[in-house]
């Protein structure tokens, strides 16, 4: 893989995810922010943070193997979260694990997460993005 994820000395472990990504490819793989919809369209976890965060996650997974790549390709996701507020830490945790456990998918590449007011549609509660080397 042209990825190398990396805990740096002097940093704090991060559980499943990796502080660093070093990318040695040359072509870039950009994927849109995805959300909680299935292939069809239709709404997934309603409601249910946990269960959108995985969704996300899956519907990043689908985006990577359709143009040959997976998460070993990925260097940075970006997360958008709505309302976000620490007690919403282990429901985000608990998505990303289950996703992740589906994916076959440790450790996480490194990940930036942003709370934001409110995300393109009404019953959104995360968006993920994500940006891909491929040799």
């Amino acid at each position: 893989m042209p990825i190398t994820l990396v805990n740096p000395a002097g940093l704090p472990e991060v559980g499943i995810y990796r502080q660093v990504a070093v990318a040695t490819g040359s072509k870039l793989v950009f994927i849109a922010g995805q959300i909680a919809r299935d292939a069809d369209g239709a709404k997934v976890g309603e409601g249910d943070f946990a269960a959108q965060v995985e969704q996300c996650y899956l519907n990043i997974g689908t985006a990577l193997a359709e143009v040959g790549a997976s998460f070993g390709n990925v260097v940075k996701l970006t997360v958008y979260l709505v309302d976000w507020t620490p007690d919403k830490m282990p429901l985000f945790a608990e998505g990303v694990a289950r996703a992740s456990a589906k994916l076959g998918v440790t450790p996480m590449p490194p990940l930036t997460g942003i709370g934001v007011a409110a995300l393109a549609e009404p019953d959104v509660l995360v968006e993920v993005e994500a940006t891909a080397v491929l040799d």
